[in-house]
């Protein structure tokens, strides 16, 4: 394949994986058809099928790749780093229709049945490894587990996403994020690392 071939593919695959998280984001897994994607991105059903094998295929990757663009550190920083992160990943929600729908779409499996949990476990990746540093940098109080508080920050966050979607359409979701901040840091860092550290909505305005 040329390069000229090669970089309209990749362009192909990009608009028909950004008109798949509109759908997905607007109407659900269950919801949605591969007429309505197509539709949206203005495309056939050869060159959808050329890089993706079906809906289920399709909706996996939304999942997996909801990342994508996302501004995240290059080098963990610890514990202020993560809550910054954090806050930022809630407005990137507000706006980011490809996080938001893998986001959807990860939440919701059991309508499509494709159990993935690898995106679950990148998310623990990146929040175990701002935990890692805070504890070199003695952020962290002797008898947390950083692996085990990373599962935990990103179960929170997810069930905290959701709510506020429900309630508001995530329009409060960087509120409820401090809010969690508030409450899991007494557990997590001594009181003289409480004292400087941040928690404020406008810190995840900008990324962290």
């Amino acid at each position: 394949m040329s390069r000229p071939m090669q970089e309209r593919a990749v362009r192909t695959r990009e608009r028909i994986l950004h008109a798949a998280a509109e759908v997905f984001d607007e109407y659900g897994y269950a919801g949605t058809s591969i007429t309505r994607i197509l539709e949206r991105a203005g495309s056939t059903h050869g060159a959808m099928y050329f890089h993706f094998k079906s809906k289920e295929d399709l909706a996996r990757a939304v999942i997996v790749e909801q990342a994508q663009g996302l501004k995240l550190p290059e080098k963990p920083a610890g514990l202020q780093q993560l809550v910054d992160l954090t806050l930022h990943l809630a407005f990137e929600l507000q706006s980011n229709v490809l996080l938001r729908a893998g986001v959807r779409l990860a939440v919701e499996q059991e309508e499509s049945g494709l159990r993935e949990y690898s995106v679950y476990e990148w998310w623990i990746d990146q929040f175990r490894r701002e935990l890692d540093e805070a504890r070199q940098r003695g952020e962290l109080l002797p008898e947390v587990d950083e692996a085990e508080f990373a599962r935990i920050l990103v179960a929170s966050f997810t069930g905290t996403q959701v709510m506020s979607q429900i309630a508001t359409r995530r329009v409060d979701l960087p509120e409820r994020i401090a809010l969690l901040w508030r409450y899991l840091l007494p557990g997590v860092a001594p009181a003289e690392v409480r004292e400087r550290l941040v928690v404020s909505v406008e810190r995840g305005r900008t990324p962290a």
